[in-house]
C-alpha cells in the first residue's frame, strides 16, 4: 500500500515521474534515469533476435517497465534517448528510422500516464497491464511504428513479399491495413507482442517489489 504522502504529489509532477521517482531523492532519480536508459540501450542493441527476415526484441518489455518505474515523461525520455543511442552505438547498416524510437518511447508514456488510475483492488496492477497492453498494442505497434514503415516502404517501393502477401489477401492493393497485416501476421510481430506482453505479466511480484506504480494496487 502505498503512503499516504505519495498519494499527495500533485498531478503535474506525477507527468514527469512515478510516485516511486518522487518519493526518491534527486541524486537518486539521476541514477534511476540513468540506469535505465542504459537498459533501453542494451535491449536495442543486444536484445534481438532475428530469423532470416523476422525480428523478436525485448524492447515492449524494457519500455513498458521503463514507463512504470520512472513515469510517463522522463520514461518517454529514457526510451527515447536509449533507442538513439543505441543506434548510433551500432546502426546494423541501417538509416536512423525516428519512428521506432518515438513508438518505443509511447510505450514507456502509456504505461506511465495509465499506471496512475486508480483501482484499490488486489488485482489492480493486472487490469492496469491489460489496458496498456490493449492501449500501446494498437498505438505503438499498429499505429506509430507500423505506419512509419509503411509510408517509408511506400516512398522506397514495396519489397515483393509484401506485393505478393497484399495480392494474395486483399486483391494486390497495398494499402496501410494490408501492410499492418503482413507486418504482425506474416513476419510475426504479434507474436513478437504478445511474449512482450506476457513477460510483463509475470514479472508483476518484480514491479510490486521495485514499487513502480502511480496508484495503491490493494
Amino acid at each position: 500500500m502505498q503512503s499516504q504522502a505519495a498519494a499527495t504529489y500533485p498531478a503535474w509532477k506525477r507527468v514527469l515521474f512515478s510516485d516511486f521517482m518522487l518519493s526518491r531523492g534527486k541524486a537518486q532519480r539521476i541514477a534511476t534515469v540513468g540506469v535505465m536508459t542504459a537498459l533501453c540501450i542494451v535491449a536495442n542493441m543486444f536484445l534481438e533476435v532475428k530469423f532470416f527476415d523476422v525480428q523478436f526484441s525485448f524492447t515492449i518489455f524494457v519500455s513498458v517497465l521503463t514507463g512504470m518505474l520512472i513515469g510517463p515523461l522522463f520514461g518517454f525520455a529514457a526510451v527515447f534517448l536509449g533507442d538513439f543511442l543505441g543506434y548510433v552505438y551500432n546502426s546494423w547498416g541501417y538509416i536512423y528510422m525516428p519512428w521506432v524510437g518515438l513508438s518505443s518511447a509511447l510505450f514507456a508514456l502509456i504505461a506511465g500516464l495509465l499506471m496512475g488510475v486508480r483501482i484499490q483492488k488486489k488485482w489492480g496492477i493486472y487490469a492496469k497491464l491489460a489496458l496498456i497492453c490493449l492501449v500501446t498494442f494498437f498505438v505503438c505497434t499498429a499505429g506509430v511504428n507500423s505506419a512509419g514503415f509503411y509510408f517509408y516502404n511506400k516512398y522506397s517501393g514495396f519489397s515483393t513479399a509484401v506485393i505478393d502477401y497484399a495480392e494474395a489477401h486483399f486483391g494486390g492493393t497495398v494499402s496501410y491495413f494490408a501492410y499492418v497485416c503482413y507486418r504482425l501476421i506474416f513476419k510475426l510481430q504479434i507474436l513478437n507482442s504478445v511474449v512482450n506482453y506476457a513477460l510483463l505479466f509475470a514479472a508483476v511480484p518484480l514491479i510490486n517489489v521495485l514499487g513502480a506504480r502511480n496508484a495503491p494496487l490493494q
